[in-house]
């Protein structure tokens, strides 16, 4: 076979899975249910944040929290202060792709 095969979670409980990490991008599946999501942090590579089902609440930088429904995708760039969250009942799926990957960004 030529090509790798992924699988990726289909459970309902909170999940962040790395996917793929390579010297393109990294690839990452997150699940989050209310009042969940990541530690306030910056991004270390340009992101690409695909809502796949339910509410992504997001605030960057200094903007007040936005809201983005599933089908929605987020083009984020290197070094903007995240705080990703599910404020919302329905279960939040994400998929992240961080390309370059992140090693090729000077550690700070």
């Amino acid at each position: 076979m030529i090509e790798e095969i992924y699988d990726l979670s289909k459970r309902d409980e909170t999940t962040v899975e790395k996917v793929i990490q390579d010297d393109n991008l990294d690839y990452i599946h997150m699940i989050f249910n209310k009042d969940e999501g990541l530690p306030i942090h910056y991004s270390n590579s340009n992101v690409y944040m695909t809502v796949l089902q339910g509410t992504l609440s997001i605030a960057l930088d200094d903007q007040d929290v936005h809201d983005y429904p599933g089908g929605t995708l987020l083009k984020i760039p290197y070094k903007t202060k995240m705080n990703v969250r599910n404020l919302n009942d329905q279960k939040l799926e994400l998929l992240v792709i961080k390309a370059p990957a992140p090693k090729h960004y000077p550690k700070e």
